[in-house]
């Protein structure tokens, strides 16, 4: 009844007769079941499909225990994306830094669209590239993601930049970057990243941007949240800074 199929159906399906369930019948029988990520992903996998994310699930819903996460990194910046690339939350020094990009909270929109990102991101064409291709690693994992389909078909038949690298069908997650920005207020400042994705909400990852102990980067980096005073857990362009 929760899962809204009929007992004979359902019976069916556990003992193996049938064998192609949808994957909303099985988001309603994960529900149903109160499955965990986990356990939703290995329901999925059995039935031969990609996980999905959970339904009804926001895209700017971050767990408070992530939230609470991004504080702990004083010195660094750090923000979450969603499998689009859109940042659901950053903390303080990650506020300072994309400052530049306004309220615009989408890093392929960033890229692609926002006047200053070849000003502020030195090594622009490599950025570009990575992005892209993991953003076709995510298409692939999430095939069924209305976000990142409709920026796909917006990009691919607008942004000739886009298209190129999309159509060259290759994929790499994030994991390792090295960016150089060169922020208007505070010059150049050059972090390495690191990634981790977060078991609470698939598809969601976690980016710490560090600078060298010491150096003129982390300098920076201090200087800048010290100006901008950023709240660390609000969404990204949704700060509230006094008037």
């Amino acid at each position: 009844m929760l899962a809204g199929v009929s007992a004979d159906y359902y019976a069916r399906l556990e003992q193996g007769r049938e064998r192609n369930p949808s994957p909303r019948l099985l988001d309603a029988i994960g529900q149903a079941l109160r499955l965990d990520a986990d356990a939703r992903g290995h329901l999925f996998r059995l039935a031969g499909l990609n996980p999905r994310l959970a339904p009804g699930s926001s895209r700017d819903l971050v767990h408070p225990t992530l939230l609470h996460l991004l504080d702990s990194f004083p010195a660094a910046a750090a923000y979450v994306l969603s499998p689009s690339f859109d940042v659901l939350a950053a903390n303080a020094v990650a506020e300072a830094l994309l400052s530049p990009f306004g309220r615009m909270r989408n890093m392929v929109r960033v890229l692609f669209q926002h006047p200053e990102a070849k000003t502020v991101f030195a090594e622009w064409p490599t950025l570009v590239e990575t992005t892209v291709h993991a953003l076709r690693l995510n298409a692939t994992a999430y095939p069924n993601d209305p976000e990142i389909r409709a920026l796909v078909a917006e990009f691919t038949t607008t942004v000739p930049e886009f298209r190129t690298l999309w159509e060259d069908q290759q994929v790499s997650g994030l994991n390792r970057l090295f960016k150089v920005f060169v922020h208007p207020e505070a010059g150049r400042i050059e972090l390495t990243y690191q990634t981790f994705d977060v078991r609470d909400a698939p598809g969601q990852q976690l980016l710490v941007g560090t600078p060298e102990p010491g150096s003129r980067s982390a300098e920076a980096l201090a200087y800048l949240a010290s100006v901008h005073g950023a709240p660390h857990h609000l969404p990204y362009g949704t700060s509230q800074r006094p008037s």
